[in-house]
């Protein structure tokens, strides 16, 4: 399917206005954090080759690694087969969690 009729599928009323991403490794294939994007927030990914998320917590758009200088560059962009969620396939440098973490998933239940 060509990625504009892709785009037009993607659901955004399921989470108000917010899709969740999944963020994975392009190199360990590690899943390094879950995040959220609006339509101007993937615009812009799409656009610049930057992950781009919106912050629910500031309520504003995000640049991730801006501040921290570790960035993650856009490799490949997946939706699932919903439409309600989207993979970010990514060359993450240095770490992507704000603890300091490789990945944010470092807690182990079991």
């Amino acid at each position: 399917m060509n990625p504009q009729d892709l785009l037009t599928k993607l659901d955004f009323t399921k989470g108000n206005g917010l899709i969740p991403v999944i963020v994975q490794d392009k190199h360990t294939k590690t899943v390094l954090m879950l995040a959220y994007a609006n339509k101007e927030a993937l615009d812009l990914t799409l656009k610049t080759g930057k992950a781009t998320y919106w912050s629910r917590s500031r309520n504003e758009i995000w640049i991730k690694g801006e501040t921290s200088g570790h960035t993650q560059k856009i490799i490949e962009v997946s939706t699932d087969c919903d439409y309600d969620t989207l993979l970010y396939i990514v060359e993450q440098k240095d770490n992507a969690c704000h603890t300091g973490s490789y990945s944010c998933f470092f807690n182990k239940l079991k």
